[in-house]
């Protein structure tokens, strides 16, 4: 295996790395200070809060005897309440022995011996923590992207090659080929309006500009124009960069992003040679499609070859602020829908309907933040929140040694009437510790030969 291909194209070895840490880093603190904060509410007495596991690089100790550490090996982080033998809240049961002896009041500080609503809102507040925070960066970002303003109006021009290109900044576009605009945010009348349109490389557009109605010329709506390239793709690994025009498929013109489209799915993951137009100097590019696993809006996943990039309109649309309420309540959807596309792709890989590739590994999620923070802080940020997100919801597996696994402990212990028996613990612990070293391998298995 060539080592030096791990190292992503769009920039060096370092930058993926720290990139890396501080997306993990951030999402890490975020889930243990939800435990901290709730156990510290709930009367539970935190020893240790420490981000990273290993040797300690800086820590102090509060005024409440909580030691705030940083460690060197930045791969999570943990919580350690009194009367915990290690990360996983493992029962210390010397410690517990010599608290018994003492007072019921240090008893009910400990995690162990604390009230079952207690513990169980300790465990649950990290993945919550973790949800919150996507609601809060998702609402925040669609707050400063703001809406589509009505009608139509153009914010920005992209830069196209040989195209008329008579609409200005500040036009209403009030028709596109003589069929009349719908509202941006009619998601089915839009459909129909774009399904409509004449597929030409130019179009003639009705506008109003400085209250006259003007009939101008302007490119086809979705030029073949890339606006983001996703990370770990064929796109990215020959550099293509957002801005960039295909303008010709294996000879052959094209002009539209629906006519790349119908290039790259028929294909059959042959080499395709691209033409690029990049700020007025034409490059060639060769590249292969890649099978790619995609979420369906009305469940399930459907498999098609792909070059990785998200293509955009010929023009940015002018945008009005976002109410406070409408962006968060956007953040839920929007965390509602990563929620629900990973439980459903999950399943897909268990029934053997999609591939296992799709499971990513600390290689891949390094990879991918590198790639998403070298395409701005908001993509970055965006995908920080994707990521907190897939970790609060994996937490919640109900495997032992994850918060899913303590809460079904609890759940049972809820109806029986008393907690499973400390060698039982010890067992299931083993085990699920296995699981998700088991889990690792395999993920990073598929990062390197995937």
């Amino acid at each position: 295996m060539d080592v030096l291909s791990l190292i992503p194209q769009f920039g060096n070895l370092l930058y993926t790395i720290v990139a890396f840490v501080i997306a993990l880093s951030v999402i890490v603190a975020v889930h243990e200070y939800g435990h901290y904060i709730v156990g510290r509410w709930s009367g539970i007495h935190a020893e240790v809060f420490s981000v990273g596991f290993g040797p300690v690089l800086w820590s102090r100790i509060d005024k409440r005897g909580t030691r705030w550490q940083i460690a060197a090996l930045p791969f999570g982080g943990y919580v350690k309440f009194l009367g915990d033998a290690n990360a996983a809240s493992g029962k210390d049961e010397g410690a517990m022995q010599e608290i018994t002896e003492q007072t019921p009041e240090e008893l009910r500080r400990t995690m162990h011996g604390a009230p079952l609503w207690a513990r169980a809102a300790t465990v649950a507040a990290g993945p919550v923590f973790n949800f919150v925070m996507s609601i809060v960066v998702f609402g925040l970002i669609f707050m400063s992207q703001g809406v589509t303003r009505e009608p139509l109006t153009v914010g920005e021009l992209r830069s196209l090659p040989g195209t008329a290109q008579e609409l200005q900044d500040g036009d209403e576009i009030v028709a596109i080929a003589g069929l009349p605009v719908p509202d941006f945010d009619q998601q089915g009348a839009w459909s129909d309006f774009t399904d409509a349109l004449p597929v030409e490389p130019e179009l003639d557009y009705t506008v109003i500009r400085d209250g006259q109605t003007l009939d101008v010329s302007g490119p086809w709506l979705f030029p073949a124009l890339i606006q983001q390239v996703v990370p770990r793709s064929a796109a990215m690994d020959i550099d293509l960069k957002s801005g960039d025009v295909i303008t010709a498929v294996n000879g052959d013109p094209i002009f539209a992003f629906e006519q790349l489209k119908e290039h790259v799915e028929g294909s059959d993951g042959k080499v395709l040679l691209l033409n690029v137009w990049r700020d007025g100097a034409e490059l060639e590019f060769a590249l292969a499609p890649r099978r790619t696993d995609e979420p369906q809006p009305e469940g399930g996943f459907v498999t098609h070859w792909r070059i990785g990039i998200v293509g955009g309109m010929a023009l940015e649309p002018a945008t009005e602020p976002a109410g406070l309420l409408a962006s968060l309540s956007g953040g839920v959807q929007q965390t509602i829908r990563i929620v629900d596309g990973s439980l459903s792709g999950v399943w897909h890989m268990v029934t053997g309907a999609i591939s296992t590739c799709n499971i990513s590994g600390p290689i891949g999620i390094a990879e991918t933040s590198g790639a998403m923070a070298s395409q701005g802080a908001q993509n970055f940020i965006f995908f920080i929140a994707v990521l907190s997100t897939a970790v609060g919801l994996l937490n919640l597996f109900p495997i032992p040694a994850l918060d899913g696994g303590h809460l079904v402990f609890y759940a049972y212990e809820a109806i029986a009437g008393k907690p499973p028996s400390d060698g039982v613990l010890r067992v299931l612990m083993g085990v699920g510790v296995s699981l998700i070293l088991g889990l690792m391998v395999f993920s990073v298995t598929n990062d390197l030969f995937c």
